[in-house]
């Protein structure tokens, strides 16, 4: 183990981005065939109880290499360069004293606000397009799983920053994200796969009675 982190902090030195986008697309493929473990298991467990029939796991190989694309075309590369110029953004705009309080906050903060939503933006964006739907039902799949990920991940995601942001240094931090996009992936992946299940459904009423709630004052 010893040896590969070595390994990987002299690629990391030599070839940055390269290391970054290739890690990432491997920890994105690893977690999309971790997600299609997971909804067979919860979709078999219905299937027995329905029909006391069992089935194989079947991986869709095709479905893992476009998320793995995923974290090879957009995490790796826009990931490193959001981690080194958020930081010398902070340090040289807001010049705050390094792993201060409002420092990491700061970073926090706009993590969350802006690569946190683009991030689920060309997420399911990208997996809609890549499974042969046209504009309009990609829209549609948008609005039906953007806001569900986005508070589910909201209350997970700022604690693992600020953890990130106060003790990693810069070079590893999309590194130590990775390690936690491996669940995130998985998540998700997952999410998009629901469709329109229930509790999305819960989501969208909610959003249409503040929207008739807003109109109506």
């Amino acid at each position: 183990m010893l040896r590969l982190w070595k390994w990987y902090q002299n690629c990391l030195a030599t070839h940055p981005v390269k290391t970054q986008v290739v890690s990432s697309g491997f920890i994105w493929g690893v977690g999309d065939i971790a997600a299609q473990t997971v909804t067979h298991s919860f979709a078999k467990r219905h299937h027995l109880q329905i029909h006391g029939e069992d089935r194989e796991l079947q991986i869709n190989w095709r479905r893992v290499a476009t998320t793995s694309l995923f974290g090879l075309g957009f995490v790796g590369p826009v990931g490193h360069f959001w981690y080194e110029g958020l930081d010398r953004v902070i340090r040289s705009r807001l010049k705050l004293r390094p792993n201060s309080f409002r420092f990491v906050g700061a970073k926090v903060a706009v993590d969350g606000l802006i690569f946190g939503p683009l991030d689920l933006l060309v997420f399911f964006t990208y997996m809609g397009f890549s499974t042969g739907k046209n504009a309009a039902q990609v829209k549609e799949d948008v609005k039906r799983d953007f806001l569900p990920a986005l508070v589910l991940e909201g209350g997970v995601w700022p604690i693992v920053q600020v953890a990130n942001f106060r003790f990693i240094p810069v070079r590893y931090q999309l590194l130590y994200v990775n390690f936690f996009c491996l669940l995130d992936s998985c998540f998700l992946s997952w999410v998009e796969q629901q469709e329109d299940a229930p509790w999305k459904q819960w989501f969208k009423s909610f959003l249409s009675s503040e929207k008739r709630k807003g109109q109506g004052g």
